[in-house]
């Protein structure tokens, strides 16, 4: 396919690269604009700690984290699986390995050498990539954008719109395009952040001890939604993976309640009965901390974060089913969440029903979406990398049907 105007791209993360890949694959002359002076900043600050590509687990499990927006996920994922997205990058010189937690990583565990490949492999399919190239607007019918060269007037065939969401703004994904969507006629939900921690109003002496420590092999459970992990303690509260898998029901409770509570099961291999019949063993001369580290297997933090809620009751053999109970639903009342900021990923953007099948604006022919500036979350582990690579994917097989219906 060839036409005399290039499709414009304007966003150069994993979903805006991989449209771009996809499209000129398809011959398709394509042109990507990104603001910051570098491409997917994002994609690489995420490959710091072990790039998180996917999760192995089975899609009656996988889609569900999806929520709301299961459906629109289950479609881009039909068109690029888990499975598709293995055998892309290890197409690119990158092997994978599957984690103990059925999370997927490419074995350099970062993503800097994936990058580099997909760079290189988007060179030769003749994309262009303008850096330090920020769009303002449309203007008499073209798209304008602000350059080191000064204002620049393009009037592509189509453009792909994949601009992130509005977290980790130092990173490129400030919001700042909602003006300009919503005067093409879109409607938007408010952006809020996803994949953040939670405020809690621990004590000093709690906070200056324990910051920075991890709660390994716990359960949380919020509005009957119980989720195993780690969790991680913050200064101004708790965060991690097990509490960002709660994040969005946590969310909508504060926005409702102004406050919400978070059970804690320090011990979810051991039941109730068991753990009440190891604590009413005598303790001699142990102390209760002693105690609660060789009966029930606590760390220092879990039997401070039982102290932090109330001073534990002495463990006779009446009181320990009291203790055991407490540690199997420790509840954590949370203030507040952390900003978009200081957030993995946001929620909100551009409503799901302002596009067609195609993934192109109703509003305004020609000109589609993809990844986080839609209006969908996920939770860490995977499920977030996987549906902005597959958005990419979705919009560019939408912007070849679309131009191929014009003829």
């Amino acid at each position: 396919m060839s036409q005399t105007s290039p499709v414009h791209v304007i966003g150069a993360g994993p979903a805006g690269l991989m449209a771009a890949e996809r499209l000129a694959d398809a011959g398709v002359r394509v042109v990507i604009h990104e603001r910051m002076p570098s491409v997917a900043r994002k994609l690489l600050m995420a490959g710091r700690g072990g790039l998180n590509l996917t999760h192995s687990e089975p899609m009656e499990r996988f889609l569900p984290r999806y929520g709301d927006a299961q459906a629109t996920a289950a479609d881009w994922i039909a068109a690029f699986t888990p499975a598709d997205l293995i055998a892309w990058v290890e197409g690119l010189g990158q092997s994978t390995f599957v984690g103990s937690s059925g999370r997927v990583f490419p074995k350099a565990m970062k993503a800097s050498p994936l990058l580099r490949a997909w760079l290189a492999r988007l060179e030769g399919l003749g994309v262009e990539v303008r850096t330090r190239s920020r769009w303002i607007g449309r203007r008499d019918g073209g798209w304008l954008f602000d350059t080191p060269q000064g204002e620049r007037m393009e009037r592509p065939a189509a453009v792909v719109l994949a601009m992130g969401g509005a977290s980790w703004p130092r990173l490129g994904a400030d919001g700042a395009w909602t003006g300009e969507i919503e005067a093409l006629g879109a409607r938007l939900s408010p952006l809020r952040p996803a994949n953040a921690g939670f405020d809690v109003g621990w004590s000093p002496l709690f906070r200056a001890r324990f910051a920075g420590r991890p709660l390994k092999g716990i359960a949380l459970t919020h509005a009957g939604r119980t989720v195993r992990g780690e969790a991680m303690i913050a200064a101004y509260g708790i965060e991690g993976g097990a509490v960002y898998a709660l994040s969005a029901d946590l969310r909508r409770t504060l926005e409702r309640d102004g406050s919400a509570e978070l059970t804690l099961d320090l011990k979810p291999d051991l039941a109730p009965a068991r753990l009440a019949e190891r604590l009413s063993r005598p303790r001699g001369k142990d102390s209760l901390s002693n105690h609660l580290r060789k009966t029930a297997g606590l760390d220092a933090v879990a039997v401070a974060l039982l102290r932090e809620a109330g001073p534990p009751a002495e463990t006779t053999r009446a009181q320990g089913r009291a203790l055991a109970d407490r540690i199997k639903a420790l509840p954590l009342a949370l203030t507040g969440m952390q900003g978009l900021d200081r957030a993995i990923s946001s929620a909100g953007g551009v409503r799901l029903d302002e596009l067609d099948e195609r993934l192109m604006l109703r509003s305004a022919p020609g000109v589609f979406l993809a990844g986080e500036m839609l209006d969908w979350e996920a939770p860490t582990g995977g499920y977030l990398l996987q549906a902005s690579f597959a958005s990419g994917v979705a919009v560019a097989r939408g912007v070849l049907d679309w131009l191929d219906s014009r003829g």
